[in-house]
């Protein structure tokens, strides 16, 4: 009986055995590691004489494959037997009260609308939303949005059909629009919400979030605005001064119009927001355009008030020292663990509103 033939026959004896995993590995070590025994014939073969050569080496080639074959079956054998043992221990009844748990965390983005819900709830708004995928007509036409805007451009927004007549909002605005289509003033409603931009960097994303603000009444002015926003600085940076300036600017849907700077300074690195001698752009403002009124049957020489539009996100990096926009959807939990918050930790003014 040659050398091959006797391998063979004893280790495929041996296989057939009720092997365990490590078992298994001694055997294919035995055969093919540096030294083993088919590793051995191998390297016989250049000694051969050339007439026998091709034939052992066709031999031993169907004997190596028929043995790492069996070999390979047996061990995944054992793998899925193991496997559907873990798997049978470790089934859970989920019909059984639970014995331990993890404790989730808040998003930054949700603390931060409560946080923002809580403080204007105080000074008597009221929450109002509406649908992320809009029409255009709410979205830009009836907030005095000309045809020619750059925002109506498609690198900029995101139609949902060629005529262009459904979108993702591009802001909460079209909220102040349904909220006085469907009822009559006065108003004094915040819209937090998705709203989406074709758009994406480190300060930028796709979808991020807005709050929309709304007051409409008789005899509102820029006064009434600069006390509201002034209220509510204070109140989310928890500061007992803010250093607050009104730039003019435009938007078609208010007018006059301004931007809104915060002063800051740099401490350790870090800002503080308050004092100092730098700005820092938070929110958008102004006094609502006699023209929407009209779109939404409002008789402008009676009543008018003031709009405004903060980032929501922006909002949180700035309180929480969150330097990337994006971290907010990689649903990383190390992540959300670091920055989260207390979900029975509900904010409120009167306790404080980021304990």
């Amino acid at each position: 009986m040659s050398d091959l033939k006797k391998i063979k026959d004893e280790f495929l004896l041996k296989l057939n055995e009720n092997l365990n995993f490590n078992e298994i590995n001694e055997i294919k070590s035995k055969l093919f590691g540096k030294n083993g025994l088919i590793s051995s014939q191998f390297k016989k073969i250049g000694s051969i004489n050339e007439e026998e050569r091709k034939k052992f080496a066709s031999d031993l080639n169907i004997i190596k494959d028929e043995l790492l074959e069996l070999i390979d079956t047996k061990i995944n054998r054992i793998k899925n037997s193991e496997i559907n043992e873990k798997l049978e221990k470790e089934k859970i009844d989920v019909t059984l009260p639970e014995r331990s748990f993890v404790r989730g965390k808040i998003h930054p983005v949700s603390q931060t609308i409560d946080e923002i819900s809580s403080i204007f709830s105080e000074i008597g708004f009221s929450v109002e939303e509406g649908p992320d995928v809009e029409n255009e007509y709410n979205n830009f036409t009836a907030l005095n949005t000309p045809d020619n805007h750059p925002a109506r451009d498609m690198h900029d927004t995101f139609y949902l059909d060629k005529k262009k007549e459904k979108l993702l909002r591009t802001h909460t605005s079209p909220v102040q629009i349904r909220t006085m289509l469907k009822d009559k003033p006065p108003f004094k409603i915040i819209a937090p919400g998705r709203t989406y931009r074709s758009d994406s960097d480190q300060t930028h994303s796709p979808m991020f979030h807005q709050v929309e603000g709304l007051h409409i009444d008789k005899n509102i002015n820029m006064g009434h605005l600069k006390g509201c926003l002034n209220y509510f600085i204070k109140e989310f940076f928890e500061v007992n001064k803010i250093k607050m300036r009104f730039r003019p600017s435009h938007f078609p849907f208010t007018e006059p119009s301004a931007e809104v700077d915060i002063g800051y300074e740099m401490k350790d690195g870090k800002i503080v927001i308050g004092e100092g001698n730098q700005w820092l752009e938070i929110l958008g403002c102004g006094m609502v355009h006699p023209n929407v009124l009209k779109n939404v049957k409002i008789d402008p020489s009676k009543f008018q008030g003031y709009a405004f539009g903060i980032g929501i996100d922006r909002l949180a990096m700035l309180k929480y020292g969150i330097h990337d926009l994006r971290a907010f959807f990689d649903c990383d939990f190390r992540w959300l663990n670091h920055f989260g918050f207390d979900p029975l930790d509900v904010p409120t003014n009167y306790r404080g509103l980021s304990r």
